[in-house]
């Protein structure tokens, strides 16, 4: 437990900092005189440099453990936010987002693996621990952006590389924990699989099945993160400080909704959980765009508590199916979901700028009936596993 919750404490660390991008979109946007096509592509720039590492990160350290990688990537980030404090071009911006990119690439991997070797065999659990953490530094960033950034401006990023370094210290612990007992355990565990004698062509088939949720979640999250605010700003004419507000509300909702999906999973499967967090908000997500700002914030959180338990258990599910490549699959699906979601925020933002960000938010509601792709998944029970 010690190792799960520093490893907590860490993604909480990570995915503030990398949530402080976004957050600063319509600062950033006024400063810089940027329209949304520019916006979506330093989401796209963050996302992809974070993206494309991650499964080779994970496949690497597979048959090579590194253990204080770690420390390494939070310093990637570290240099990142130095940059994005005094950038004073848009190139700079890219710049910064994509060393903060590469900083989550290496952190994702190595931290997921840890955590499943921390476990206790409550795969489930840890993985949901782990991801709460940083969905709520994710929730945290609009906060943080609302109250100490936008009243002092951008060099007030500055002062979010005391939090880096403290990231750094303790994912250095984590390390040498890694090192001292994690590789040992890994080395001695023997890999259970949940899928049994299913043939391997049947078992790419479901991680197709999967990856296709993670899209159909993360490009409709992501139409959240970028463009929620300036949506609640055209439509309902609040201020950018308010829209930060709800902006946190649904990031929260996403927070506790991820918890709450490992446990669940663990008690009664994955299958149940991905179909009801995925294909329970499609009435949801679909009446959204139409409703009053009230309603509106309404159901944003009830759409980010449902639709966050799903990742916990789509992960835990593509793990069990290949649990000798624990490093790859949580590589490959932190990876996808951020490459995705950096795809998706460029796509919205270019047609926000050719139709108005109403509209996309409209086109986006129906991003969730593609979850009903999740049919296809069988119900999985793992074996009883605790390592």
């Amino acid at each position: 437990m010690p190792v799960l919750w520093a490893l907590t404490a860490c993604h909480l660390i990570n995915d503030l900092l990398q949530s402080l991008l976004p957050a600063l979109y319509p600062m950033l946007k006024t400063s810089f005189s940027l329209d949304f096509w520019q916006i979506g592509m330093i989401t796209l720039t963050n996302q992809v440099t974070s993206s494309l590492l991650q499964p080779f990160v994970g496949l690497y350290t597979d048959k090579r453990p590194r253990p204080y990688s770690l420390p390494v990537g939070m310093g990637f980030t570290l240099v990142g936010l130095v940059l994005l404090a005094t950038a004073q071009a848009y190139a700079g911006l890219l710049v910064a987002a994509a060393l903060v990119g590469i900083g989550s690439s290496i952190f994702h991997p190595e931290s997921s693996r840890i955590a499943r070797l921390a476990s206790g065999g409550r795969h489930g659990f840890a993985q949901s621990l782990f991801q709460t953490g940083g969905n709520l530094g994710t929730s945290l960033g609009p906060l943080m952006a609302a109250f100490i950034v936008l009243p002092r401006g951008q060099g007030a990023v500055g002062w979010f590389t005391v939090v880096a370094l403290i990231g750094i210290v303790v994912l250095w612990r984590i390390g040498h924990w890694y090192w001292t007992v994690g590789i040992a355990r890994q080395r001695a565990a023997k890999p259970v699989s949940a899928h049994g004698a299913l043939p391997r062509a049947r078992v790419r088939w479901l991680l197709v099945i999967l990856l296709g949720l993670v899209f159909s979640k993360y490009v409709y999250i992501s139409s959240f993160v970028s463009y929620f605010m300036f949506f609640l700003i055209e439509r309902f004419g609040v201020s950018t400080q308010q829209a930060q507000f709800h902006l946190f509300a649904f990031l929260g909702a996403v927070a506790a909704g991820t918890f709450i999906g490992g446990p669940v999973g663990d008690r009664f499967g994955r299958r149940p959980v991905i179909l009801g967090s995925i294909v329970g908000i499609v009435p949801f997500a679909i009446a959204l765009p139409y409703l009053s700002l009230g309603w509106t914030t309404v159901l944003s959180i009830v759409i980010g508590l449902v639709l966050s338990s799903a990742f916990s258990a789509i992960l835990v599910y593509a793990q069990e199916l290949v649990p000798t490549r624990v490093g790859l699959v949580s590589g490959l699906f932190f990876g996808f979901a951020f490459g995705v979601a950096g795809t998706g925020a460029a796509v919205l933002g270019w047609a926000a700028d050719h139709v108005g960000i109403v509209t996309v938010f409209r086109w986006c509601s129906w991003l969730p009936v593609l979850g009903l792709i999740a049919l296809w998944l069988p119900d999985i029970r793992p074996h009883r596993d605790v390592r």
